[in-house]
């Protein structure tokens, strides 16, 4: 998204019902995967808070800081934490290490918030966003271990084609929208939520964990 404040309203709006129907979903079928259910809420509440700043015409203000706590703390600390409660016992100790990565990862980010400003600006058709990130290319790294990896290692078909979708998604928009890129990509992976619904539906004889 990040077109307009419109399409990241709307856009924000269908995922946001996508995540409902996810939670719902997972709480009647798979408990434990209630949190992983719960990231298009959170993805969709991101998109949300955009739309705020495109219609502020960026700047440093509250809508920022929350987008920012959003995309780059919390998602890389959420995202493996929700995959380790909804994968198999026999997935759990090789997703310790995006685990770790995470917990690493979105506690220097939280520093680096914690240090610095934030300032979001509109650059043509995106938002663009300015923090200053030491070491990025290992924090970058990091991050796609803890979101990306965590799915990826997950050892359940539907998570490793959303971790796939994600992956691609994350190449596409580093490679056209470079100083853009968590803000489009967290798009995409709001979008590929839809991949996480279907992946929560009633299984024939399955039993409920």
């Amino acid at each position: 998204m990040c077109w307009s404040a419109t399409a990241d309203l709307v856009a924000g709006s269908a995922i946001t019902a996508v995540g409902l129907a996810c939670v719902t979903r997972a709480a009647r079928t798979r408990p434990r995967a209630v949190p992983l259910a719960a990231l298009p809420l959170l993805l969709g509440a991101h998109q949300i808070i955009e739309a705020v700043i495109w219609n502020a015409g960026g700047g440093t203000g509250p809508a920022t800081v929350a987008w920012a706590v959003i995309a780059l703390p919390l998602l890389p600390l959420w995202v493996p934490v929700a995959v380790l409660c909804a994968a198999p016992p026999s997935a759990r100790r090789r997703l310790a290490v995006p685990l770790v990565s995470g917990v690493v990862t979105s506690a220097a980010l939280v520093y680096v918030l914690a240090t610095s400003t934030v300032t979001a600006e509109v650059r043509g058709r995106t938002m663009g966003y300015a923090v200053g990130l030491p070491n990025a290319a290992w924090l970058l790294a990091g991050y796609l271990l803890a979101t990306i990896g965590s799915l990826l290692l997950s050892g359940e078909a539907g998570l490793v084609l959303f971790g796939a979708f994600a992956a691609a998604g994350a190449a596409v928009c580093a490679a056209l929208w470079r100083w853009e890129f968590v803000s489009t990509w967290c798009a995409w992976a709001a979008l590929c939520s839809v991949i996480l619904h279907h992946w929560l539906r009633p299984r024939p004889g399955a039993r409920v964990n």
